[in-house]
């Protein structure tokens, strides 16, 4: 490993240095297994290679955005390899997406390629006239789709075996990733990620949980997120440790892919460590006591710490923290730093300056709540801007800080709490959901004259989705109705547990419906539940 610089700061660093690091260091070392197919460092190196020479054959080249819609597999880290190997940008894809949120991120991102799973092919093919900068739609695996204005051609074609090392030329500043972030005012946004950011991610990762060489990270989390490339991905690279992806999460099979995988340390979502402390013991679960030191998650509750302390034997959880895609870690406990109070994320460390200010941006004092701003204190460990909206990047650093559109405070010691989104999103199991885009889905159904989508709290700890609507003079429709309307036209996890309609939704003096009233009021006694209807996913 690479050791941090004299001030106690992470080096400036590169994805393709991080690898090329690994691959000296530990070549025969496992570093990606997914439910037991292993693949050394070398084996990936070797195998990003391979596909960045078939990329470059297609004409991708140096700040080229490149798409991909994949599955937690090999392919998704060796092709997001492979486009950090020429200078290209990685445009990773929700899988869950169809229809118009698909075709708003394909058509900003301008990627020319666009490399996807088989199954999800037919609904990029679907949207070629919408999607005139498309050339090739590269697919994982046989299908039979056609696409009207792109060539189609097969993964395993890109595939160049034998091909020699390309010259690393990439830099600190470079950019690496757009990843989408849930749009607040408007459609989502391409958050522009250089190198640095990422690897910052897993620096701060494994100086903040003292990672070893001989530790197992296991994660489901998907690889199309900036969570699970940064904290999980590019952790096992800077720490040369193995890492162990699993296809999607299921509490039944948690702890038998624990005992298979040997995982030592587990990234998850606060919803997720939830169901797992309230899930029935298991044989597995009861063979893999004290086995997990770390547990990373949030939010993480203190009531659940104590249940995975005692049930599991988890010696200590993970780290706490604030961020988002935009500047990841703007908070964290420290080494050498107590955690702080309950409640708290940490304090900004040695990253980031952070200030809560008011509607006009004046710094507000110690305890008030208000707009939580920050600035970094070091190159490329924030975001470069929102792709191709300079406008909306110059609105988010107005007064030279970045707006996170959250409310927060900060108490006498310097410690960090979050306390409320400012922005109007929905954030369920891990995703951001944006509310505009929502809107202008339901907004298409012939019944209904308005629509607001918004959030209410979830006992796990985050967000269910909401629909509130006004129908038509005359029109005929139920809340169920519109529920499997919705199912085939929005994300699988956006797909709306609480639906109500009313004769009218609340509005300000200047017809602006109130959100803020319909989160507050949450599910009401004629809200529709999903949960207890005959609707299935």
């Amino acid at each position: 490993m690479v050791e941090a610089v004299a001030d106690g700061g992470p080096p400036q660093d590169t994805i393709n240095a991080a690898l090329a690091r690994a691959v000296a260091a530990v070549p025969d070392k496992i570093f990606l297994d997914f439910s037991g197919d292993r693949f050394s460092f070398a084996d990936v190196d070797r195998l990003a290679t391979e596909l960045a020479h078939g990329l470059l054959g297609l004409g991708v080249t140096t700040g080229q955005p490149v798409a991909t819609m994949l599955d937690n597999n090999i392919d998704a880290v060796t092709v997001w390899l492979a486009i950090n190997k020429i200078g290209a940008v990685s445009a990773p894809v929700n899988t869950g997406f169809k229809g118009a949120f698909l075709r708003n991120q394909l058509h900003d991102c301008s990627a020319a390629v666009i490399i996807a799973e088989a199954g999800y092919a037919p609904l990029i093919a679907d949207l070629a006239d919408q999607l005139p900068q498309m050339r090739w739609l590269v697919t994982r695996g046989v299908t039979a789709v056609a696409c009207s204005t792109a060539s189609v051609m097969l993964l395993d074609a890109l595939r160049h075996a034998g091909s020699p090392a390309i010259p690393d030329e990439a830099t600190q500043d470079q950019l690496a990733m757009l990843v989408y972030t849930s749009g607040t005012t408007g459609a989502s946004k391409g958050c522009m990620i250089p190198h640095n950011f990422c690897c910052n991610l897993g620096w701060n990762f494994v100086r903040g949980q003292g990672f070893a060489e001989d530790d197992v990270l296991w994660s489901p989390l998907p690889l199309f997120h900036l969570n699970a490339i940064g904290l999980s991905v590019v952790t096992g690279l800077i720490a040369q440790c193995t890492v162990a992806i699993a296809p999607r999460f299921s509490v039944s099979n948690f702890w038998p892919e624990i005992e298979r995988s040997r995982a030592t340390v587990v990234n998850l979502l606060g919803s997720l460590v939830t169901l797992i402390a309230e899930a029935p013991d298991s044989d597995a679960s009861r063979r893999c006591y004290g086995q997990l030191r770390r547990v990373n998650a949030a939010p993480f509750p203190p009531a659940i710490v104590e249940k995975w302390r005692e049930r599991f034997g988890v010696s200590a959880k993970g780290a706490v923290g604030y961020g988002m895609t935009e500047a990841a870690t703007i908070s964290t406990t420290v080494p050498g730093v107590p955690p702080g109070p309950p409640g708290s994320s940490g304090t900004p460390g040695q990253d980031f300056e952070v200030q809560i200010v008011d509607d006009n941006d004046n710094a507000l004092p110690v305890g008030a709540a208000g707009e939580i701003v920050a600035r970094p204190k070091r190159p490329n460990i924030i975001f470069q801007g929102y792709w191709n909206r300079p406008a909306d990047t110059v609105k988010a650093w107005r007064n030279l800080w970045f707006h996170t559109g959250d409310i927060g405070k900060l108490d006498e010691n310097g410690y960090l709490y979050f306390l409320d989104r400012k922005k109007d999103y929905i954030r369920r199991k891990g995703e951001n959901i944006s509310t505009y885009e929502m809107e202008a889905v339901f907004g298409e159904h012939p019944a209904l004259q308005d629509v607001a989508v918004h959030a209410v709290v979830s006992p796990l700890g985050e967000d269910e989705v909401k629909v509130t609507a006004e129908l038509k003079p005359g029109a005929r429709l139920t809340e169920e109705d519109l529920c499997r309307w919705s199912i085939d036209r929005v994300p699988r996890f956006a797909v709306p547990l609480y639906i109500e309609f009313r004769d009218q939704l609340p509005r300000s003096a200047t017809g602006k419906v109130l959100k803020e009233q319909l989160r507050s009021e949450g599910a009401t006694a004629a809200t529709w539940d999903r949960a207890a209807s005959t609707v299935k996913i």
